[in-house]
């Protein structure tokens, strides 16, 4: 494993679109990412202009317990339909995230992993 340095952040951060470049370079530098407000129930996840774009190769990042999915996200329902709403949701986009990856795909996080991770292993 090769240790990140501020210019290899940067050349990472030049191939990727506007927000997740600003993503990571708040991580960074210690800074809390922008969270994105969530589309309404009734938008179709398909419609938005990227959901059909594919890249050679997609880093996802952070996918630690109570990272995937977001503990506050979790905490801030009260009713068991919003609960189940939020992990489907979660577990969505880190579908959707994993599935743009043409040629090469790197997930990342920590020990304990999310549970999600799980639905991504091939089991034989």
């Amino acid at each position: 494993m090769k240790k990140a340095t501020e210019d290899s952040l940067f050349d990472v951060a030049d191939h990727l679109p506007q927000e997740a470049a600003e993503a990571l370079l708040d991580l960074a530098t210690g800074t809390t990412p922008q969270v994105a407000v969530a589309a309404a129930k009734d938008t179709d996840p398909f419609s938005h202009p990227d959901a059909q774009r594919h890249f050679r190769a997609v880093v996802v990042m952070a996918c630690d317990d109570e990272i995937l999915p977001l503990q506050e996200r979790i905490e801030s329902v009260t009713d068991d339909s919003d609960l189940e709403e939020v992990y489907n949701t979660e577990r969505h986009l880190l579908y959707v995230a994993c599935t743009r990856a043409r040629d090469h795909l790197l997930v990342t996080g920590l020990t304990p992993a999310s549970e999600f991770l799980d639905d991504l292993i091939i089991k034989t």
